[in-house]
């Protein structure tokens, strides 16, 4: 199985001590590829359309977001990672996100997406890991992946150090339920009705508004048609 790792930070911290202690109890260190944010995409988005509009390719930063998108497509389980910045996911994290908008059901999406495991953790001192879940949530959501596990913990410390044995013991349950759990389901996931939903209505919205970049990619993959990105 293999596993791609998206830190929200670059340091490693309560939250990427969660999501490497997961990772670890999916597969082999071998098959885990882990990218930090903002070392390895340090670039806000500058909003030129240009992914949306004609293509991805054309980003200004597409050759530092190749190798990231290379490796999440190549995974089976995407495992994002983020500490609480005021109540959100990271600044780093956002940036990132920003630069995927063109993979989301109304222009894009990448059909290997269907087909795979999220997980989101996040934590904080205090609280604010639901909201910031939901940030990270929204996208693997709209790129199609079919099944997202989150998870967030009060850590009540600034460092994993510092983390007491409780808390600890709550990272190391959860991640033992979510471990089996993927195991269990891999291979064999797709959208629910909700996702299928969307994907229906993205289907019969991106004919009537024929943005031809979009509109062609559909129409290659057989979409407005009988075919779909996931297993009947």
């Amino acid at each position: 199985m293999k596993v791609v790792m998206i830190n929200g930070q670059n340091h490693k911290g309560s939250t990427w001590h969660i999501g490497r202690m997961l990772a670890e109890k999916l597969t082999v260190p071998e098959d885990i590829t882990e990218f930090f944010l903002p070392r390895d995409m340090p670039h806000f988005c500058l909003g030129c359309t240009q992914c949306f509009m004609k293509s991805e390719t054309l980003c200004p930063h597409a050759a530092q977001l190749a190798p990231i998108t290379a490796a999440m497509d190549a995974a089976d389980v995407l495992i994002f990672t983020s500490p609480v910045y005021v109540y959100h996911a990271t600044g780093s994290m956002k940036a990132f996100l920003d630069h995927y908008g063109w993979r989301w059901m109304p222009h894009r999406p990448e059909a290997k997406m269907f087909t795979k495991q999220g997980v989101v953790i996040s934590t904080a001192a205090g609280g604010g890991m639901k909201s910031t879940n939901r940030d990270i949530a929204d996208s693997l959501f709209f790129w199609g992946v079919p099944r997202v596990y989150k998870y967030g913990l009060a850590v009540r410390a600034i460092s994993w150090e510092e983390v007491n044995e409780k808390r600890r013991a709550n990272a190391e349950r959860w991640t033992d339920r979510t471990a089996a759990k993927i195991r269990a389901r891999a291979g064999h996931v797709q959208p629910g009705l909700r996702g299928r939903a969307v994907f229906s209505f993205m289907r019969f919205l991106i004919q009537k508004m024929q943005n031809p970049a979009d509109y062609e990619y559909w129409q290659q993959k057989g979409w407005f048609g009988s075919a779909r990105p996931w297993k009947e």
